[in-house]
């Protein structure tokens, strides 16, 4: 996992994103790329009579914002012991990271930035999913594998391996509620592989599934969570439902770690 891409912007839960990625492209020896997009598109505006006009003024003070910030980051990570590059967009932030992210080996974004889930479906790159209060350090203390047997599941656990190998602690969480897949039981055997020696918890579904789940993530004390990421629909205005969406929009849960 040596190519990291992390998106910037003002969000309140930028600094902790950003230690984020640098504590892992850090820990595996990586290479730290910033993004920073100017969405050109949120400066053309449609007026009553079905024309069109081209905001220049606004365009021009987020482009100089977005200089300056570019300015800032390059004098911070310049101090930094990670080599990093910065990388400009016009493109909206999901379309963008999305193309930046082809070939990196994670994206980093904020939770509450409501990025991770769409970005999680339309692009190949697994999706470091962080908490605006708190960054990860790593190497983790303990990880939890949301595993239902399906592909989605085996994509995040295959490229989280980087990261679950120096973990103290990896359980794997299954509830027992559909047929069908890979079993729990194969996906320790994989991580045994890897040297990783996981602790299998095969849940009876209490309440709903995602309760169920996170209370084991609780019991576990995971700081992250890696999961396969898919929706109900493919519609983007109903991308993710259950599982997903709950972890999602969950204000206290654990880093995400999405793959689809």
């Amino acid at each position: 996992m040596r190519s990291i891409l992390v998106h910037a912007d003002r969000h309140p839960g930028m600094e902790n994103r950003l230690d984020t990625a640098l504590s892992l492209a850090r820990f595996t020896g990586g290479h730290l790329t910033v993004l920073i997009d100017t969405p050109v598109s949120r400066y053309v505006a449609m007026d009553p009579m079905g024309g069109s006009y081209f905001a220049a003024d606004a365009l021009e003070k987020a482009l100089a914002n977005d200089d300056a910030d570019a300015a800032a980051f390059e004098k911070r990570l310049s101090h930094d012991d990670v080599p990093f590059d910065l990388v400009r967009s016009e493109s909206e932030p999901v379309e963008a990271l999305a193309r930046c992210g082809r070939l990196a080996d994670a994206v980093v974004v904020s939770r509450s930035a409501g990025l991770a889930g769409e970005l999680a479906l339309v692009s190949r790159t697994p999706v470091l999913c962080v908490q605006d209060d708190e960054p990860l350090r790593f190497p983790l203390t303990s990880a939890a594998i949301a595993w239902d047997g399906g592909d989605e599941a085996a994509l995040a656990l295959r490229s989280a391996i980087p990261i679950l190998g120096s973990c103290a602690s990896v359980h794997v969480l299954t509830v027992a509620e559909k047929p069908g897949g890979f079993p729990a039981t194969d996906a320790v055997r994989y991580l045994s592989r890897y040297g990783i020696k996981a602790e299998l918890d095969e849940m009876v579904r209490r309440g709903s599934t995602e309760e169920t789940l996170a209370a084991a993530v609780g019991r576990a004390g995971a700081e992250l969570l890696v999961m396969g990421a898919f929706g109900h629909s493919r519609m983007r205005e109903f991308l993710f439902g259950g599982v997903t969406r709950y972890f999602l929009e969950e204000p206290d849960g654990p880093a995400l770690f999405l793959a689809h």
